[in-house]
């Protein structure tokens, strides 16, 4: 299904001078904030595809992507430090073999320690398949809350039982512990299983930081934890341990209906961190389509040229999920009516409960690379690329509250229009070597929560410069849930809203239930510390009032 886009409004009520509110969904107020331009394929970074990953800090947003490491003041979008993944894992004293490269970047920032947290894997690229060899996690650790500091980095091999090669790192971050996971391999053809470690993160803040008590839970079976794991970021303290993955990420392109849940114990120490059993949670249906040019289950996305040669993904969690207020929220790719679309889901951290999922379908654009991030105000947001027959690769967003258990998405936004078909030059090189031509567009992208305020949300996404040059799109999103809240002071009821959302009026009526119509406010309002105020004497007459968007 189609999950449906509509607006509504947000009331509150004063009754008998009793004072309550009662919300019903809202229409939100989106403004674009920061949005510019970070790294470009050439110019920044040598590699395809980016695999866009960021995140924002408290005066920064750190973008972390496949050949590029750069910082921004957050304020005005300048890039302050910009340098190459070797160069910062070097700084970070990590010592990288010559034959190596370095790829999968992922990037948090923890405002509970004020530190950030990153990691890749290498590979060894003088190889003729790299994944029948051994590889390594790389993960580093920030001195302080400024990314262009000091950073303090560790090299470790990825399965140092089995020796196989750790693809598609993931990383998480909680109260007491980071995670890393990887989906491992013996040749190219030969998926593994799941591999998963935690981190102390005590042993992480300490003057010399250190790994050494870092728990490792071996190579595991598909069928029992999934496919590539997801761990959650939870910032909030509403729940640790969570790690979340795909039943089946559709490499069969048959329908699969079930993610799989589970929880690491006691990862913040001291004494043996163990994991608890895992619970299947049965969800709607999504597929991957078998793409018949290239020969796998993949998703491929239409450009106004008329080719299909831009891949997207199968259905994993290739973002980050994110976990507040007790919810862990989550996305991947599905497939509605041929077109790549995307599901979200809001699961239950503690029960592992599926509270709400829904599906985002176009007509006419594909839609992938999906991300998302949510507040504890129930406020989420996805950002994608999107493309189409008349639609160049473009960068978008949905936005949506969450208000009594129901979401309810706004229309999509978009961040960045792109202006040409893209054939990046792997295509290019493929079609020398008498192969099918394929451009690698991903394999993901990121979308973070402002710790200094969670009303701002930043998103990366890539669009293409050029015919053959990608560029990433750094966004800032400011939303703002218009939530009426009602309160008094001495004899007199006080009604307020946010300012960001004066353009909604205030209207009010006696009996809701009477067909009598909602009358607008228009006494004098003030405005004080980003709110506005009514004031109105407390009686004991019923009186209601709403928010309304002309």
């Amino acid at each position: 299904m189609t999950f449906p886009l509509r607006n509504s409004f947000l009331a509150g009520f004063l009754i008998y001078g009793l004072l309550s509110a009662e919300q019903t969904p809202a229409q939100l107020v989106v403004q674009i904030g920061q949005n510019f331009t970070g790294s470009t394929y050439g110019l920044n970074s040598q590699s395809l595809p980016p695999d866009a990953n960021g995140a924002i800090g408290p005066r920064h947003f750190m973008e972390f992507i496949n050949g590029a490491v750069a910082v921004y003041n957050k304020t005005n979008g300048v890039a302050v430090q910009r340098k190459s993944n070797l160069a910062f894992w070097s700084k970070a004293g990590v010592i990288i073999s010559p034959d190596a490269v370095v790829t999968d970047p992922r990037v948090i920032y923890d405002p509970t320690v004020q530190r950030w947290f990153a990691s890749q894997v290498d590979a060894d690229a003088a190889a003729a398949d790299p994944t029948l060899e051994a590889n390594d996690f790389l993960f580093a650790v920030s001195a302080t809350s400024d990314p262009t500091g000091s950073w303090h980095g560790f090299l470790f091999q990825a399965d140092p039982d089995n020796g196989y090669f750790a693809d598609f790192p993931t990383l998480g971050v909680d109260a007491g512990s980071v995670y890393i996971a990887g989906d491992f391999y013996q040749g190219q053809l030969n998926p593994i299983g799941p591999g998963l470690i935690s981190i102390p993160k005590t042993d992480l803040m300490a003057s010399a930081p250190t790994i050494d008590n870092r728990a490792w839970f071996g190579v595991m079976s598909y069928a029992e934890r999934g496919q590539v794991l997801q761990p959650a970021i939870c910032v909030d303290g509403s729940s640790a341990g969570n790690i979340l993955a795909m039943g089946d990420i559709g490499m069969d392109s048959d329908p699969h209906s079930n993610l799989v849940s589970f929880v690491v114990q006691n990862g913040a120490g001291p004494g043996l961190a163990t994991l608890t059993a895992s619970t299947n949670i049965e969800v709607i249906s999504y597929v991957v389509p078998f793409n018949s040019d290239q020969g796998v289950p993949m998703f491929n996305a239409l450009q106004p040229d008329g080719t299909t040669t831009l891949t997207g993904n199968d259905a994993r969690l290739s973002a980050k999920v994110y976990g507040v207020a007790g919810v862990l929220y989550a996305v991947h790719s599905t497939e509605v009516d041929n077109r790549m679309a995307i599901r979200w889901y809001r699961i239950n951290a503690t029960t592992h409960v599926l509270l709400e999922s829904g599906t985002i379908a176009d007509p006419v654009l594909d839609l992938f690379f999906p991300s998302i991030a949510a507040n504890a105000d129930g406020t989420m947001v996805i950002g994608c690329n999107g493309s189409g027959p008349t639609t160049y690769i473009s960068c978008y967003a949905f936005v949506a509250a969450t208000v009594n258990g129901f979401t309810t998405f706004e229309p999509r936004i978009l961040l960045q229009a792109g202006s040409i078909d893209y054939h990046g030059d792997d295509e290019l090189l493929a079609q020398l070597q008498d192969l099918p031509p394929l451009s690698r567009w991903g394999d993901y992208s990121a979308t973070s929560v402002d710790p200094s305020d969670p009303s701002r949300f930043w998103t990366i996404q890539v669009y293409p410069a050029d015919s053959d040059i990608w560029a990433t799109q750094i966004t800032e999103l400011v939303v703002i849930n218009p939530t009426l809240a009602v309160a008094h002071s001495n004899a007199t009821a006080v009604v307020s809203w946010p300012v960001a959302a004066k353009a909604f009026n205030l209207e009010s009526k006696s009996d809701l239930s009477s067909a009598d119509s909602w009358i607008p406010i228009t006494a004098p309002l003030t405005t004080n510390n980003g709110r506005i105020y009514f004031q109105t004497p407390l009686t004991n007459n019923a009186s209601f009032f709403r928010l309304h968007k002309p």
